[in-house]
């Protein structure tokens, strides 16, 4: 239709059009209508009323001309007759005739302005006919009462009193005559009120229907044509409403028909552009997934100055190792290798993702994962990280019986574990690379302390060592053990390095009987009471058998005894002694 082709502009001023002209249309009509019924109850109440009224004023002054008529005659016939009181009925009598001519001389020209008027609807003919009934009336009075009242007064002055009350009740008569045709005339003119009456509801119930359809019928119209034009605007609008929440779920597949021409059509199809771009950015996110965390990927988009000018940032990082991959890979073939490898790296990645980490890169079975901003703004990396590496090692009971299914074998060549570092410091973010190929990844001496700490595994026979750092942010969030002290090449100051033992309140009574045997004998090891340390090592390895880090110290104190330290010993191990 033409009209969708507008602008929305033109559709909303084309509504407010459409309902002020359909608005103004029932106003005037109900104006017009209200003005037809004011007409005639101007008419009903200015004269149809007063004219009655004054024919009911006639029969009054009648009686009361009647009434000034007997004073006369009673002045008269005193003895001493009163000429002053005569007088003054007299007058009485005159202005009471006066009044019958003015009240019934009103009366017939409310009725003739009734009858001129072309306005308003009435029964002329009945009118006319009440005007001069009222013209007759009065002048068979006016003749008769002049000449019974002559009559009267000639009497009166003779004393003729039997011939005067004769002549006094013919003027009643006459009275009496007149006042029935008065009364005949005012129910004629009654009726007249009433029709008119009657007129003046009909019309006024009339133009309350008529103004009621026209209204309803104004809405209906206002109602279709506004629902006729918005349709045009909010069906695309929900459309548009639609795609967006496809978008914002993710779902990338679906355009939106464009159906009009004007702002709204105009959006939708840049939303198709839009859609169809968000598209493409998602092949290549997914595809570039692969390769490169997500996380990374969708910073870099978000945010491409972290890339270009690098930062530095306090971070956790991790790396993680599988112990006796060697001896597991050899005689596989290519094929079965990038199978196990693939799974193996697919198990150990989900805790990572989960725990909001970024895996940096895999390195042979290696995996380095590091958490902190500019990706995660969260306040705890090294309490994530941390996470991660404890449902890493849960991992790896389960991992162990997976191997043989994927191998073809029915049982592993040699023991498979884990091994996991992980250390907190400044480091420095941002792509290092060349002009050919770039990678976003982090350096500093907390990667390298990570890496050192995965190493320094192998030494303890444990799975996951923290370092001070990172154990200090952890707080009492997990349950550590501090295992040793660390110096590493480059750095003149040894660092405490605990183990992960489980999350808050999850160690067993052997676990906590361990940690404690093993911290006094720590302590008496660094305080070189030798034999106090072997005894608190021996009873924590009777807690828990096998456990690497007592073993460890055990061996390190029987070296002691054979080649015991020198003054300057600071109860630190330097890896230079590996």
């Amino acid at each position: 239709m033409p009209i969708f082709n507008q602008s929305i502009r033109r559709k909303i001023v084309g509504i407010a059009l459409g309902l002020i002209v359909l608005m103004l249309v029932t106003s005037i009509l109900s104006m017009v209508m209200s003005s037809q019924v004011g007409v005639l109850l101007d008419e009903l109440t200015n004269r149809y009323i007063p004219a009655y009224g004054d024919l009911a004023r006639a029969n009054i002054r009648s009686l009361e001309r009647s009434v000034a008529l007997r004073r006369m005659v009673m002045m008269k016939m005193q003895e001493a007759p009163d000429e002053e009181a005569y007088a003054a009925r007299l007058k009485e009598f005159e202005e009471a005739d006066r009044k019958i001519e003015a009240e019934t001389s009103d009366a017939r020209g409310h009725i003739n302005a009734i009858i001129d008027d072309t306005r308003t609807p009435s029964d002329n003919a009945a009118l006319a006919r009440i005007d001069t009934r009222i013209e007759t009336a009065v002048t068979e009075l006016r003749q008769g009462m002049n000449e019974a009242h002559a009559k009267l007064l000639k009497q009166i002055d003779a004393k003729q009193m039997p011939e005067a009350r004769g002549t006094l009740e013919h003027l009643d008569a006459l009275r009496d005559q007149f006042n029935q045709r008065i009364d005949g005339i005012r129910a004629d003119m009654l009726k007249q009120v009433y029709a008119s009456t009657s007129t003046v509801v009909s019309h006024q119930r009339k133009a309350i229907i008529i103004s009621g359809i026209v209204t309803i019928l104004a809405a209906v119209v206002g109602f279709a044509f506004a629902l006729l034009v918005s349709s045009g605007i909010t069906r695309p609008v929900r459309l548009l409403l639609a795609g967006t929440r496809e978008v914002e779920a993710g779902r990338f597949d679906k355009p939106i028909t464009v159906s009009t021409q004007d702002e709204i059509g105009e959006l939708a199809a840049a939303f198709n552009r839009m859609i169809e771009q968000l598209r493409h950015n998602e092949r290549i996110r997914e595809t570039f997934g692969r390769y490169i965390d997500p996380k990374v990927v969708q910073g870099l988009i978000d945010r491409p100055e972290v890339a270009i000018d690098g930062q530095r940032r306090v971070m956790t990082i991790m790396f993680c190792d599988m112990s006796g991959f060697t001896s597991m890979s050899e005689g596989m073939t290519p094929r079965g290798l990038v199978k196990v490898m693939n799974h193996y790296f697919t198990v150990m990645s989900a805790p990572v993702r989960s725990h909001r980490g970024v895996i940096d890169k895999y390195i042979g079975d290696a995996i380095m994962a590091y958490w902190g901003p500019p990706f995660i703004e969260e306040d705890e990396p090294a309490l994530f990280a941390c996470y991660a590496a404890i449902e890493m090692a849960d991992q790896v009971p389960a991992l162990q019986k997976q191997l043989p299914d994927l191998l073809g074998i029915r049982a592993m060549p040699g023991p498979c574990d884990l091994r996991i570092g992980i250390a907190t410091g400044e480091v420095l973010t941002g792509s290092i690379g060349s002009e050919l190929m770039m990678s976003f990844t982090v350096m500093g001496d907390a990667v390298n302390l990570a890496s050192r700490l995965e190493m320094v595994n192998k030494v303890y026979g444990t799975r996951i060592l923290i370092s001070q750092a990172t154990a200090d942010a952890i707080g009492s969030n997990l349950e550590l053990r501090e295992i040793d002290r660390l110096a590493v090449a480059g750095q003149s100051v040894p660092q405490a390095i605990f183990e992960v033992m489980s999350k808050a309140h999850g160690l067993s009574v052997p676990q906590e009987s361990l940690r404690t045997r093993y911290s006094e004998g720590l302590a008496a090891y660094r305080a070189q009471r030798f034999d106090d340390a072997r005894a608190a090592f021996n009873a924590a390895l009777e807690a828990v058998p096998g456990d690497g880090p007592s073993r460890t110290l055990l061996a390190r104190i029987a070296q002691f005894e054979s080649d015991p330290p020198g003054e300057e010993w600071d109860g630190a191990w330097r890896l230079e002694q590996k």
